[in-house]
């Protein structure tokens, strides 16, 4: 997997572009997915990125902070970031409006080894807010489907009101070259129509080789222990699991240091780490 990717689009990391904020999409309860196009067109049509990587987000005279892009680079001209409002920085990108002006800087980090991934079958793996990241290689994959085996999305949430993208997910469900596994922990409404349960229920309904297969994952940290559990348990090679890991980035180009993981950066050796990394890295999950 190739690591620490420069930034593209500018020749001072810390200088952000400016760029426009195009449309504003609500999700589920403070999550909004924010459409955002640079102003400069040229860097409209040369901007690209990696799924699993992201960009520092700057809310003029408050502040900025890092996100997964959400998009997929397949689809050029507008960068979408689900946002969920918690802290300063989020509390005012939330009282902006469509066409309000903001700084990105990016994108940062490894992102998925696209070129290696190519040729395999792709297991999603996402719990909670981990299907944000998750969405820009799902959208990646599907958009490039005849280089990839087989597809399978296994995502789970805690009730259907706090699943992300929950309708475009849901429009998976009957296409027939994607197998979509959505499961809700509870369902008090009595409305849910997909499974019921955590998202480790999910291994029962697929049939994975797990030595064609790459394993992608990113939830809440209690989760990783039991997708891994379930992934070595199925004779996964450790460098077929790819683990997508954000912690308390701030600066985006390793310099503050508040994503060090050991003798890793997050910002510049990740966010995406195989199992390898695990092992010699304890503490990274």
């Amino acid at each position: 997997m190739s690591n620490r990717k420069d930034c593209s689009g500018c020749q001072n990391p810390y200088t952000p572009q400016m760029a426009r904020i195009i449309r504003i999409l609500p999700q589920i309860q403070d999550h909004q997915l924010f459409q955002i196009q640079f102003e400069d067109q040229q860097l409209v049509k040369s901007f690209t990125y990696r799924p699993g990587q992201f960009v520092m987000l700057s809310v003029i005279g408050t502040g900025e902070a890092p996100f997964s892009i959400s998009s997929s680079p397949t689809h050029a001209g507008v960068i979408e970031l689900c946002v969920r409002r918690i802290g300063h920085v989020t509390d005012a990108l939330f009282k902006l409006a469509p066409n309000t002006m903001v700084g990105i800087r990016g994108p940062y980090g490894n992102g998925f080894p696209i070129e290696q991934l190519e040729g395999n079958n792709i297991l999603l793996i996402a719990g909670g807010l981990g299907m944000a990241p998750l969405r820009s290689l799902l959208n990646y994959v599907l958009d490039n489907r005849s280089k990839f085996k087989d597809v399978i999305l296994m995502y789970g949430a805690r009730n259907p009101e706090e699943m992300l993208f929950k309708y475009e997910l849901l429009n998976l469900i009957d296409l027939a070259d994607v197998k979509c596994l959505l499961t809700v922990d509870k369902d008090e409404s009595k409305t849910w129509k997909a499974y019921t349960g955590v998202v480790t229920n999910l291994f029962e309904h697929v049939d994975i080789n797990p030595a064609q297969t790459y394993a992608a994952i990113c939830g809440p940290e209690i989760m990783f222990k039991f997708v891994l559990e379930k992934l070595l348990q199925r004779n996964f090679p450790k460098d077929r699991i790819l683990m997508s890991l954000e912690r308390n980035m701030q600066c985006g180009v390793g310099k503050c240091g508040h994503c060090m993981i050991g003798c890793k950066y997050t910002c510049l050796d990740g966010p995406i780490f195989t199992y390898w990394d695990a092992i010699n890295l304890p503490e990274m999950i």
